[in-house]
């Protein structure tokens, strides 16, 4: 067992039950991670709940990924109600 592995990994490894959410393409994402397979199931039943359509799974995961997952950039959408093609200081 190694000895410097930093906080994030001894705290992953004091929860190593965890619920995936399976992806296309044989991808996956860890949503939560869980002391006890009780409470880690109780949670999966919640999210069946609240998102019907997506599958979930409950691992035991005793070698977390220790590196975090890659996100993509949200595209930035301009939500104010004129959006105008012009710069700050440049004229129409």
């Amino acid at each position: 067992m190694p000895y410097n592995t930093g906080r994030s990994a001894y705290q992953a490894r004091l929860n190593p039950w965890a619920i995936a959410r399976l992806l296309p393409n044989m991808q996956r994402t860890i949503v939560g991670r869980f002391r006890s397979r009780s409470d880690a199931d109780g949670h999966l039943q919640c999210l069946r709940q609240l998102i019907p359509h997506a599958s979930f799974v409950v691992v035991f995961d005793l070698e977390p990924d220790l590196e975090p997952a890659t996100v993509s950039p949200v595209t930035r959408i301009d939500l104010s109600p004129n959006p105008s093609p012009t710069r700050r200081g440049e004229q129409e």
